[in-house]
């Protein structure tokens, strides 16, 4: 059945895709939808630093000031304009063309200097197009005051007698009465022209033990002639950046997906039961680290249907012997008067036993595999239930003339499942008579450690183990032995059903073995402390 989910290729293509999205849309957002209030915000900051500069340059003890002055205010492209409460200029440096903050009228300057007076020394003021509504309005106030008080309209001020005011001409001309805009003629800029943002920074500095009025402006340049250039700008990146980035994913995923591709057609082998396929997969750590364990489960596989087939084998010859022998000795029972003997009914018994272990052990290991075999545990004498296993050996001992020695320091007493402990010893006895030397000894040992366990000890005469069959020795179906020289008892699943019951009671256990020296297999048990 084929999946309808989308496949890796294209998630990362469109994954790709998605990272060149966010990139473009943040770009177009930066630098078109908000340049000019980042510019502003950041022109902003710089005057605010520049006029920390400029007081502290007025507050110095220099020789050259006004030179100084004069550099900041070029090097920054801002005006810097100081004069006394009376409008008297002190220092002016004007780097921004068509705007002079000396040609503003006294009684502005004046407002400036009492705002910031009453805001701790410092004011800011932010308009568009001229000075705020706020100042103008006091200014108009000012001069309604002075006219009122019998001073001079400073609208009618310098103008000659018997001559017009150009003002109240260009009024009754239908120009703009320059008191009633934000900001009056001449004053940041021009009149006629198109006037910028700006913001000016008021501070009170003293000088010489007198206040002083410190101007610092600086103009907020529009930007619509650069976000457009940047506009057409990014039409063209974000034109030519979706075509590399299609192109990019489309390398990107290819390449990613192309070993995934190869590991899933190996899987797909693998699956239909080719063990001899190999994962081939090295281009990125993930997919490199995935082709190894592939391998790895491939290997195991392959070790099992090894086993596998050894079992099927050991098992089959294990069943074929006493099968044949139950059902001649039936036979000659049957058919030959006087061959009904005990003995020969003896031996269909024994073969009867032979099948009947193997069964049991085949049991045994599956319920162990599954986890469905539970301990039952209690206090029982476990020197006096080793020495009970040797009961079963007295025929062979009689018959075959083999040797069993059993030697202990004292008898203990442990809490484990009595059945279980059992066959492990009885497995373990197994595994020696079949492998043990020409001298037919077997050796079991009891000792009693200092950390409170009892170790079980179980030596045979044999050939030993090669260091590198060790570890294989608790798989289920390892035989060392290929040949299966010596039948007299056992299925070759022994040793992983003691393996597994040792694992369920948490006992230590091993084998200790070298080439031509035999081997020991030994447990170790925690010993119940009366």
């Amino acid at each position: 059945m084929k999946h309808e989910k989308i496949s890796i290729k294209w998630k990362i293509f469109l994954y790709l895709l998605a990272f060149v999205g966010i990139l473009l849309v943040l770009l177009w957002l930066i630098q078109v939808c908000y340049l000019d209030t980042l510019y502003k915000k950041i022109r902003t900051n710089e005057t605010e630093a520049f006029t920390s500069e400029i007081i502290g340059v007025l507050e110095s003890d220099s020789a050259n000031i006004e030179e100084q002055i004069d550099a900041l205010a070029a090097q920054k492209n801002m005006i810097v304009y100081v004069a006394d409460t009376e409008g008297n200029v002190i220092y002016s440096a004007e780097y921004i063309p068509n705007s002079r903050l000396d040609s503003m009228p006294k009684e502005l300057l004046l407002r400036f200097y009492e705002q910031a007076k009453a805001n701790g020394g410092s004011a800011k003021v932010e308009f568009e197009g001229g000075i705020s509504k706020a100042f103008m309005d006091a200014a108009h106030d000012s001069m309604e005051t002075d006219m009122q008080a019998g001073e001079e309209n400073p609208m009618e001020a310098d103008i000659p007698a018997g001559e017009e005011n150009p003002m109240e001409a260009d009024m009754q001309a239908g120009e703009e009465n320059p008191m009633e805009t934000d900001m009056p003629a001449g004053f940041l800029q021009n009149h006629g022209q198109e006037r910028a943002e700006s913001v000016i920074y008021a501070n009170v500095v003293e000088l010489d033990g007198e206040d002083c009025i410190l101007l610092v402006n600086a103009q907020l340049t529009p930007v619509d002639a650069t976000v457009n250039t940047l506009r057409v700008e990014l039409v063209w990146i974000t034109a030519v950046m979706i075509v590399l980035s299609l192109v990019i994913a489309l390398l990107i995923s290819r390449q990613v997906s192309k070993s995934l591709i190869r590991i899933n057609a190996s899987a797909k082998k693998m699956a239909g039961g080719d063990l001899t396929v190999r994962f081939e997969g090295k281009d990125y750590r993930e997919v490199a680290e995935l082709s190894d364990t592939l391998n790895m489960t491939v290997r195991e596989l392959e070790k099992n249907e090894r086993l596998r087939r050894e079992l099927i084998a050991n098992v089959s010859h294990d069943l074929r012997t006493p099968l044949t022998m139950i059902i001649a000795y039936a036979e000659v029972m049957r058919d030959l008067p006087g061959e009904n003997t005990p003995e020969n009914v003896q031996v269909v018994i024994d073969e009867a036993e032979r099948l009947t272990n193997l069964v049991n052990d085949m049991l045994d290991i599956s319920k162990l595999q599954a986890g469905v075999l539970e301990k039952h545990a209690s206090v029982y004498n476990l020197t006096e239930s080793i020495e009970s296993v040797f009961e079963r050996y007295n025929k062979l001992k009689e018959q075959e003339g083999y040797t069993i020695n059993f030697s202990y320091d004292r008898k203990v007493t442990v809490e484990a499942d009595e059945d279980k402990i059992f066959q492990v010893i009885y497995n373990l006895v197994n595994n020696a008579i079949n492998y043990t030397g020409e001298d037919r000894q077997v050796w079991i040992t009891q000792r009693v450690k200092d950390d409170g366990y009892v170790r079980i000890e179980v030596t045979d005469s044999g050939e030993g183990i090669a260091p590198e069959a060790l570890p294989y020795v608790w798989d289920r179906y390892y035989k060392v032995d290929k040949t299966h020289k010596r039948a007299v008892m056992g299925t070759g699943l022994g040793l992983s059903i003691v393996k597994n019951i040792l694992e369920l009671h948490s006992a230590r256990y091993g084998v200790d073995s070298e080439p031509g020296k035999g081997s020991t297999f030994w447990f170790e048990l925690k010993m119940d402390q009366p």
